[in-house]
């Protein structure tokens, strides 16, 4: 036999329980030798269908007949992104910008692996001949694949540097935050269960996102502040991180489907999958209530009132736009911390460059206003990630393997992982 190719060791955080203390292990793990776990949350009681038609009735540990492909439907598209995730950054790992983000990447991915086998899991256990032919198809399709891509656009999307890496974990996981957040809802007590722990788990890869970019805006804000200029110190000009910032949330609002949906107003009211924290709502089978939406219709935007069910993809949007700009409200206070005035980051409209539902029949510029496509084509490149901003942004991925030192482009972090320093060897070299 030949010898065994030669893997970094970095220390991770391996589940090993459902309970709230003590739920993960760390230490170094060859990544060959990660192992993952199926993992439900435990049951509690006698758990009932908190919404729509079957508010109140017991929650099912099985699928319901009449149910079946709307689940296994749900459950494919959510699996489908886990794979598709660690596709779109298997090469990251060569300029990473030091070794306590190369353990970030390496923690985000092997969880995003377990997290799929969550998924097929109950593809096998609960649907039969099907969810295995499923499962195998989730092996079968590709990121970027022209003959099988992943089923949801942004997944198809590369991610070839730290940044866009960083706003795919801050905007894009953070859809995933609230779909799983809806599915823990489910009247399918396994679905919920599961999903509510890998909750647990997704709330790391949201941490990696919003911190790395403000990590980045530090760095160019700390320069700025000394009168330097970002570019010819290797780091990333506000505007660029502008443009990537519209770029990934635009993609990721593109999650949650169209703003008006049956699929949508079906699954809430068979307790498919239900609105973020439901718990919490005032009530719960979302009958008589109406959303209001702006849409295109012929040149201009016009008021419609659509039921509130066939709106639960724009409720669930809502709630996370709130999140996102939480998120861009801390960036814009790390550059003010650092002096810097009169410049901003904005999340744009959630009209532009929209590919699905009503708005991407239309043009908009980042303030939401309608436009002709001639317009939007001449500012396209003021707005969204161009060639130039993808070469220059490339040009500073230098990989940093020397404990505490970072790369050109980003900030050290406040403090390192599980109580660790921040210059400790998260990361073993190979054969050490």
């Amino acid at each position: 036999m030949g010898e065994e190719p030669s893997v970094p060791v970095p220390r991770l955080r391996t589940a090993i329980s459902v309970e709230t203390d003590g739920w993960a292990h760390f230490d170094y793990v060859r990544m060959p030798d990660y192992r993952w776990g199926i993992f439900l949350v435990p049951k509690s009681g006698e758990r009932t269908i908190g919404f729509g038609d079957n508010l109140g009735q017991p929650a099912w540990d099985d699928v319901p007949g009449e149910h079946r492909n709307a689940l296994r439907r749900i459950i494919v598209t959510q699996a489908d992104t886990e794979p598709a995730s660690v596709e779109q950054q298997r090469q990251l790992g060569k300029v990473a910008p030091s070794i306590y983000d190369l353990r970030n990447l390496f923690q985000v991915n092997v969880e995003e692996g377990r997290h799929l086998w969550a998924m097929v899991y109950l593809l096998h256990r609960h649907f039969g001949r099907d969810g295995r032919e499923e499962a195998e198809e989730l092996l079968a399709r590709r990121s970027g694949s022209s003959d099988k891509p992943r089923i949801l656009n942004a997944f198809n999307e590369p991610i070839d540097d730290w940044l866009s890496f960083f706003m795919f974990a801050m905007f894009t996981d953070r859809d995933g935050k609230y779909q799983l957040a809806a599915l823990a809802e489910s009247g399918f007590d396994p679905l919920a269960r599961t999903t509510r722990f890998m909750l647990t788990e997704e709330a790391h890869h949201l941490f990696v996102g919003e911190m790395g970019v403000d990590r980045v805006v530090q760095r160019t804000a700390g320069l700025m502040r000394e009168g330097k200029e970002p570019r010819k110190e290797g780091a990333i000009p506000l505007d660029i991180i502008q443009r990537y910032l519209n770029q990934w949330f635009t993609l990721s609002l593109d999650l949650f489907g169209g703003e008006v949906s049956s699929n949508a107003a079906d699954f809430f009211a068979a307790g498919l999958k239900g609105r973020f924290r439901e718990d919490d709502l005032a009530e719960h089978k979302a009958m008589g209530q109406s959303y209001r939406l702006e849409v295109p219709e012929n040149g201009k935007l016009v008021e419609e009132n659509v039921p509130l069910r066939n709106a639960m993809n724009e409720v669930l949007r809502d709630e996370y736009v709130k999140d996102c700009q939480r998120a861009v409200d801390r960036w814009n206070k790390t550059l003010a911390k650092n002096g810097v005035q009169g410049l901003s980051l904005a999340l744009p409209h959630r009209r532009f460059h929209r590919g699905v539902g009503p708005h991407s029949t239309a043009k908009f510029d980042p303030q939401g206003r309608m436009m002709s496509e001639a317009e939007f084509e001449a500012h396209k490149d003021e707005w969204l990630i161009n060639e130039a901003d993808r070469k220059y942004v490339k040009s500073v991925m230098n990989g940093v393997f020397e404990r505490g030192k970072m790369a050109s482009f980003i900030a050290p972090p406040a403090k390192g992982i599980n109580g660790m320093p921040v210059d400790f060897e998260y990361v073993r070299a190979p054969g050490s």
